[in-house]
Parts: structure tokens; sequence; C-alpha cells
């Protein structure tokens, strides 16, 4: 059992680490404002997934393996760079979504409506919340430091002495899970509200899809040269 201060300590870490922007904000932020907080949340259990998954990884010593092996992480890394890339260039060709109801109602009768990507979600069923979820999957799932940084953060709070190590990995990736978890609800939840504002304004979906495109390609970029 892990004592109540490394405990505290080992949030605080992860709360510094969660605040910082990176892909995976950036990446739920984007699909919470084009698609709706449906999608947005889906995007983030994709990335939960991934997390777990790293963890599960480091535990068995993956991490390790991609360590002593340069070629394989080159590998994963261009992967992701490349899917990062992809994500980036598919939000910048991404048409604007139109006006909710109550302000479409204030347009010309006779001027064109142009469906948003909410409504087509609708129609389209479960399709939307599942390329959303593979996009927080792959997002976080090929960056290879993702992994590296369970395999060294985790073991950082690990205590012989306090009880089986299995045990102590399992809860600290269970509190890992669940304060990504909340992170990404908030971003997903916030950029939705956020949305309702820019449904009304073209130009700001336009920065904001500009610059979610290029902090998507900069972050490959990142990883490539990395």
């Amino acid at each position: 059992m892990i004592s109540a201060h490394l405990l505290a300590v080992y949030v605080a870490a992860l709360v510094a680490v969660y605040a910082v922007p990176g892909p995976d904000m950036a990446l739920v932020l984007q699909t919470s404002i084009a698609r709706g907080v449906r999608s947005g949340l889906a995007a983030a259990a994709g990335l939960g997934v991934s997390r777990a998954t790293h963890v599960t990884l480091s535990a068995c010593g993956m991490a390790a393996l991609l360590r002593n092996a340069p070629w394989l992480y080159d590998a994963v890394r261009y992967a992701g760079a490349v899917y990062l890339a992809w994500v980036g260039i598919q939000i910048f060709r991404s048409p604007g979504f139109a006006l909710p109801a109550g302000a479409r109602d204030k347009q010309d009768a006779h001027a064109p409506r142009v469906e948003s990507p909410a409504s087509s979600d609708a129609g389209n069923g479960s399709r939307p919340l599942r390329t959303a979820f593979v996009k927080g999957l792959l997002t976080n799932l090929l960056n290879p430091k993702a992994l590296l940084f369970c395999s060294v953060l985790l073991p950082q709070f690990v205590r012989p002495g306090s009880g089986p190590v299995a045990w102590q990995m399992i809860e600290l990736g269970v509190v890992l899970l669940v304060i990504g978890a909340c992170f990404d609800a908030l971003y997903a939840i916030g950029a939705a509200r956020i949305a309702r504002w820019m449904r009304s304004h073209p130009f700001a979906q336009t920065v904001q899809r500009w610059t979610f495109s290029a902090a998507l390609i900069g972050f490959a970029l990142r990883l490539s040269l990395d």
C-alpha cells in the first residue's frame, strides 16, 4: 500500500504533466469543438485505453526493450509522427460547422444551410464515435515517449517495503488513468461549451482549425526529430 504522502506527490506530478499542452490535449479539444462532447469523450476513452496499455507494457518490461532496441523505438516514433501529421492535415482540411438551431433561425430563410458535423454524426450513429475513439487510441499508442514516461515515473513511487510491487504498480496505474480521464473529460466538456460560441463566428472556427492543425503537426515534427 502506497503511503498518503507519496501518493499526494505522485498525484501532483501527474497533474503537472496533464496540464501541459500536448497532442492528447489538442486532439480532445479539437474533437469536442468540431464534433461535440460525445466525440470528445470517445477520443478521451481511446486515450485511456492507450494509457492502460502503456502502464501494462511498462510493467512487463516493454519500455526496456524500446530503450535497448533503437530501431524499434524509431519505427514507433516515426509511425506516431506520421499519424499525428495526418490528423493535423485532416483537421486543417475539415469544413466549418454550422450555426446552432437558435442562431440559424435568425438567418435569411432563403440562405443555404450547411449541416454541422454534430448533426451528421447523429445521423451516422456510432461510426463517428468509433472514429474518435480510434484517433485517441492511436495518437497516444504510437507515441513511445508515453510508454517511456510510464516506465520512468511509476517505479519512482514503488517502495518494496510497502507491500507487493505488483499491487503498487496497479495502484499507481489506476491513479494515472483516473487523473488522465478527469483532465480529458474537463477538456472535452469545456471545449464543447466554447463551440456554442464559435458556431456563430466563422473566423474563430478558421483560427481554431489552423491552431490545432499547426499544434499537431508541430508535435509530429518534434516527435520525429527528438
